[in-house]
């Protein structure tokens, strides 16, 4: 066995010694599971969620039950507690809101889903010029609905937009020479409701005798859901032409072997395969006209006697014009929890679906 003196200590160390001595205790680190991993990554994430999210969305809350009704700040409780949300849906204007909405929603969904499957069909033929088309159809979505709202709102105008046709082309003067009144509809200054059920609905619901908003279709309305349709259509087109994508070659063929037609094929066999597109569409669209905003208040505003008026302009203009604080903090949370009405249920079939 060799040996080698050590200055140090002023002996000599064997070489068993000298090896000993060169091993290296290895240091133990932190055993972190990987569940406590994931849960550290995403703590600043959930932190942020719950300050910047939750908290103001408690805030709102709080400020919709209290009595803060003017400039200076007042978080004292109204009482009843809840006598904020009687008065606002006591109110002329948000039954009007609220009406507006869901005329909008309903003609803004159908037309999308009709003019973009119908887009997205013709896509699928593979014609000539598709990728131009495609583009061309898409390119209204890239565009801000300030935007749209400007270029539709002289289209809509009663005075520079359509209606200089009828004149132009003579369709007014054909239709005095008939004996009938000449087109000049108002648009979005059309103050007009039509198929009015607020009898029909008190059938149903007597309270509803005493709602002062006439119940029906505003007429002012379809010119803004026509807007959001030619904006928002190349995007419900992109998603269907996505769709179609999955669906082979052989699914088609084996249905013209069975004697489909073309029109069948797609009645028959794609659009029923298309079901899950269409539900995350319907739901993204329900999402978009429930916070319209931008569209709407460059378009008409509050339109003629609350005609086109909607709870987000409801909203901004009760927080930065008439100061009710209270009053827009309580139509935020009735707006909360309509989107909640659409987005939860979606988002528990998606979960449901991958378990």
């Amino acid at each position: 066995m060799s040996a080698q003196f050590n200055p140090k200590k002023g002996d000599f160390m064997t070489t068993a010694s000298l090896t000993q001595a060169g091993k290296q205790t290895p240091r133990r680190g932190w055993h972190i599971p990987e569940r406590t991993q994931s849960f550290l990554l995403l703590l600043p994430s959930i932190l942020a969620l719950i300050i910047f999210v939750y908290v103001f969305i408690s805030l709102t809350f709080w400020v919709s039950l209290s009595n803060w009704r003017t400039l200076k700040i007042d978080m004292s409780l109204r009482e009843p507690l809840f006598a904020t949300y009687g008065e606002l849906f006591g109110m002329v204007r948000w039954q009007a809101d609220l009406r507006n909405t869901f005329v909008f929603t309903v003609f803004f969904i159908a037309f999308a889903l009709t003019l973009g499957l119908t887009l997205a069909i013709l896509l699928d033929r593979q014609l000539r010029g598709n990728h131009v088309f495609r583009n061309v159809f898409l390119f209204p979505y890239a565009l801000s609905f300030v935007v749209t709202g400007v270029a539709w709102r002289w289209i809509f105008n009663p005075e520079t937009g359509f209606n200089i046709f009828f004149e132009m082309f003579g369709i007014n003067a054909l239709l005095q020479q008939m004996g009938m009144e000449p087109l000049k509809p108002g648009w979005i200054t059309d103050p007009n409701v039509v198929l009015q059920v607020n009898q029909l609905l008190a059938y149903a619901w007597p309270p509803a005798l005493g709602w002062q908003v006439k119940w029906g279709i505003p007429m002012a309305m379809i010119p803004i859901a026509i807007a959001a349709t030619w904006q928002l259509s190349g995007f419900v087109m992109a998603l269907y032409v996505g769709g179609m994508a999955t669906i082979s070659d052989e699914v088609r063929e084996a249905a013209r072997i069975d004697g489909a037609t073309e029109f069948q094929v797609y009645q028959k066999v794609i659009i029923p395969m298309l079901r899950p597109v269409t539900i995350s569409v319907v739901v993204i669209l329900l999402h978009v006209s429930l916070k319209i905003f931008d569209l709407v208040y460059t378009m008409s505003g509050v339109g003629p006697g609350f005609a086109t008026d909607v709870p987000s302009i409801f909203v901004f203009e009760m927080m930065f014009k008439a100061t009710r604080y209270n009053l827009g903090s309580a139509a935020a949370i009735v707006m909360l929890l309509l989107v909640a009405l659409v987005i939860v249920p979606y988002l528990a079939s998606s979960l449901r679906q991958e378990d």
